[in-house]
């Protein structure tokens, strides 16, 4: 790849992870075009040089979102695969993610800006649906696949919905007990 390719790689790449951090911050309608590119120190009308429409940056923003759980993990040496469900719930529903939303799960902070979103964001999120409840069932306990899936999916959407709920709590104690009852629930169901 030429210096000139390599450059305009890297300036996508700095785009796309400006808007997966405004994303989680102030959801879809809360990201212009204009201000995302001033952000990254570019003109608007560079932006067509990068993407095609802003539905393709939206798409490529959160599958970003997606991907920061793994590379996270990868930077700490954790391996996923040797995560429990306490490990699981430990992370997810913390009080660094409910203050975190910029660097957080896109679930927790878009599932209904996603839910309003364009084909390509959906079937990405669609897909990580698929995975995440997969990898929770892996670690459930159950007497057969149908029921540690119930149980993941049960899990995942307790961890999303409460790390939301933990974030809208102007009462620190409520929302701390909405994480700890949460936590609580994720890590008994390998039990």
């Amino acid at each position: 790849m030429g210096r000139s390719q390599l450059e305009k790689q890297k300036t996508h790449e700095r785009i796309v992870e400006i808007a997966s951090k405004r994303l989680r911050e102030e959801g879809l309608e809360g990201v212009g075009v204009a201000d995302l590119m001033k952000e990254a120190g570019l003109t608007v009308g560079g932006f067509y040089k990068h993407f095609a429409s802003r539905e393709d940056l939206v798409a490529e923003a959160i599958e970003f979102a997606f991907d920061s759980w793994g590379r996270g993990l990868e930077a700490e040496g954790v391996d996923p695969a040797t995560m429990t469900a306490a490990d699981i719930g430990e992370r997810y529903v913390s009080a660094y993610h409910r203050d975190n939303p910029a660097t957080g799960c896109p679930f927790a902070a878009l599932t209904s800006d996603i839910s309003r979103s364009g084909e390509k964001a959906r079937g990405i999120a669609t897909e990580r649906l698929r995975r995440s409840f997969e990898a929770l069932a892996s670690k459930a306990a159950g007497v057969d696949e149908r029921e540690r899936r119930r149980k993941a999916i049960m899990a995942f959407a307790m961890m999303a919905g409460g790390v939301g709920l933990a974030r809208i709590s102007s009462d620190e104690d409520l929302s701390a007990e909405i994480l700890e009852t949460i936590r609580n629930f994720v890590a008994d169901i390998d039990k």
